[in-house]
């Protein structure tokens, strides 16, 4: 083991700043039993549109699911301002303490909203006596289960600091409080809590120097696909809509694993397939999108994301077989411009209806023209959709398609292999000095092509 992996494992095992286990019934690694609380706020700029209070409820119990954590309870209460110290107005407060207080089962309440002030969570906990989870740290919680890679896993210990930075904060409060004076180790004057903070900064600082030698690979792995002139097709979507099982279906590779949970995908991960006119593209899988994701945890995993925004195409997956998949899409689109995407780029997502099959007499839905209608799991559709990423990438990327005579002799299809994407050659009848080779190659290649050569002889274009 090198020594960057060394400093990246202890950066990532890392838990000397982890919460402090409120409760003494549950016992290290055991899952916790849970509370689910969904406010509805009734109106002002944090009401959600194009959903309603029982279909959030039903996403974040899905969420708690994905953790294999037990629903205790799960209720809707209305919020006037989450803002408020203890969220809730007076009389809901009251009423949610005591049936928290009444289930001496419980271990944890979530409270899903997108971020609770460490002000809130003190609050809440001293009141109820259990873990408080808001979103961000619940989804912390499932993305620490399904990080698989290095990278991952780092850009989960980056998140987890305004979490440790904010409990530290409220501990440094309490602290004051209850010893009317600041106490002080070491010989520098500073105080027990403000070597912690300084140690959690050096920490955020190694994690992102780390995260950063992981992006420069990135960046030459992104390059080697650059130089090799394949169109990128980023397949996007709000969680466990399908992406994945679309890729698998798109390229065949049998490797891939789709699995019908939340956040089940955490890395970017490319995956070589072939378009109808034999053109070869690179299929991106990127982690799926959520409502109410604090920006700060889309920001910790801005350096997966950038390849979202070098694409060709994005290939926007739904899965329309879901109640919320108006409320799916919006989101999605949102963080897509919260992302930067440049304005040429969004106008070359296309959008993929999937779970196609799903559908019923209870269940209809009406495509927005344009879009593609599919199964994944069963193929419906995936030939047209086929069809439709490649007519969009040809055309981004001003990249032929095309037959091509050329000589049996000469470096011509050894500089065709090493510069285009060739699919395959046949002889000629009749001719024994020729050959056709169908090739795919963008108008840059193309007018290297013709520099060296001369100009080449089409025999069709594709």
């Amino acid at each position: 083991m090198d020594e960057n992996t060394q400093i990246e494992d202890s950066l990532i095992n890392w838990n000397e700043l982890d919460r402090d286990d409120m409760t003494k019934e549950r016992k290290p690694g055991e899952p916790h039993r849970i509370f689910v609380l969904q406010p509805y706020i009734k109106w002002g700029p944090r009401k959600a549109l194009h959903t309603n209070a029982e279909l959030q409820l039903e996403e974040s119990l899905s969420l708690v699911r994905t953790l294999k954590w037990t629903v205790v309870d799960s209720a809707i209460y209305s919020v006037v301002s989450p803002g408020k110290k203890r969220v809730f107005g007076k009389g809901n407060f009251s009423e949610l303490t005591e049936r928290i207080v009444d289930s001496p089962s419980l271990t944890a309440v979530f409270v899903s909203l997108d971020r609770l002030t460490s002000l809130q969570q003190k609050e809440l906990e001293d009141a109820w006596n259990v873990d408080v989870f808001d979103r961000y740290t619940l989804v912390l919680e499932i993305f620490k289960q399904h990080a698989r890679t290095r990278e991952a896993k780092l850009q989960i210990a980056l998140a987890e600091i305004p979490v440790l930075r904010s409990r530290l904060r409220m501990k440094d409060k309490n602290f004051d409080q209850q010893s009317g004076a600041q106490q002080y180790i070491g010989g520098g004057g500073e105080t027990f809590l403000e070597v912690r903070q300084r140690v959690l900064a050096e920490r955020e600082l190694k994690i992102k120097k780390a995260l950063k030698k992981l992006k420069s690979k990135r960046h030459l792995l992104r390059k080697d696909r650059e130089s090799k002139q394949y169109p990128v097709v980023s397949v996007v979507g709000y969680t466990n809509a399908g992406k994945t099982s679309l890729i698998k279906t798109m390229t065949g590779d049998a490797d891939l694993r789709p699995r019908n949970e939340l956040f089940a995908t955490l890395d970017v991960t490319a995956h070589r397939g072939t378009l109808t006119n034999g053109m070869t593209v690179i299929f991106m899988d990127t982690v799926g999108f959520i409502s109410n994701l604090p920006h700060d945890l889309v920001a910790s995993f801005s350096a997966t994301l950038e390849d979202i925004l070098v694409s060709d195409v994005i290939v926007h997956v739904r899965d329309i077989s879901h109640p919320d998949t108006v409320a799916q899409k919006m989101n999605v689109l949102r963080v897509l411009n919260e992302l930067g995407l440049p304005e040429k780029l969004m106008e070359n997502v296309i959008e993929v209806c999937n779970k196609s099959d799903l559908l019923n007499e209870e269940i209809s839905f009406v495509p927005e023209i344009g879009s593609h209608v599919i199964s994944a799991t069963e193929g419906t559709g995936i030939e047209e959709l086929r069809q439709a990423i490649q007519k969009k990438a040809l055309e981004v990327t001003d990249t032929v398609a095309c037959t091509l005579k050329i000589p049996m002799s000469g470096s011509h299809l050894s500089w065709l292999y090493k510069e285009a994407d060739v699919q395959q050659q046949r002889s000629l009848e009749g001719d024994s000095e020729n050959m056709l080779v169908d090739v795919v190659m963008s108008a840059r290649t193309q007018a290297k092509f013709r520099a060296r050569f001369g100009p080449e002889i089409v025999v069709e274009d594709k």
